[in-house]
């Protein structure tokens, strides 16, 4: 029987579910966000376990969705690329504040 009063999921949930359902990408949001991770090899230490592969993936994925910045540090020798949070990205450090409280109680 088919529930009369409940609306379906919303899309733009379900994307953000799919998204941040992912392995691996509230861990990369909180090594981002509360890590002080900006580099990949930043990345590969705090978030210890993840295929490098992996981490390259969800890196990309998350700066398609707007949630990371990719920048190509020309200054240097060899070029370094650095992650951060975009605006969109920040505002989702209080999902990770709230999985980090509710793991901890």
């Amino acid at each position: 029987m088919r529930c009369r009063q409940c609306e379906p999921l919303p899309e733009e949930v379900a994307r953000a579910a799919d998204l941040l359902g992912r392995r691996w990408v509230l861990a990369i949001l909180w090594a981002s966000a509360e890590g002080g991770a900006v580099r990949f090899n930043e990345f590969k230490q705090t978030l210890d376990g993840i295929p490098p592969r992996t981490l390259a993936a969800r890196l990309a994925e998350l700066e398609q969705a707007g949630i990371v910045e990719r920048r190509v540090l020309t200054t240097t020798r060899p070029p370094r690329v650095e992650y951060r949070l975009t605006a969109t990205g920040d505002r989702l450090r209080a999902v990770v504040a709230a999985f980090q409280t509710w793991a901890t109680t």
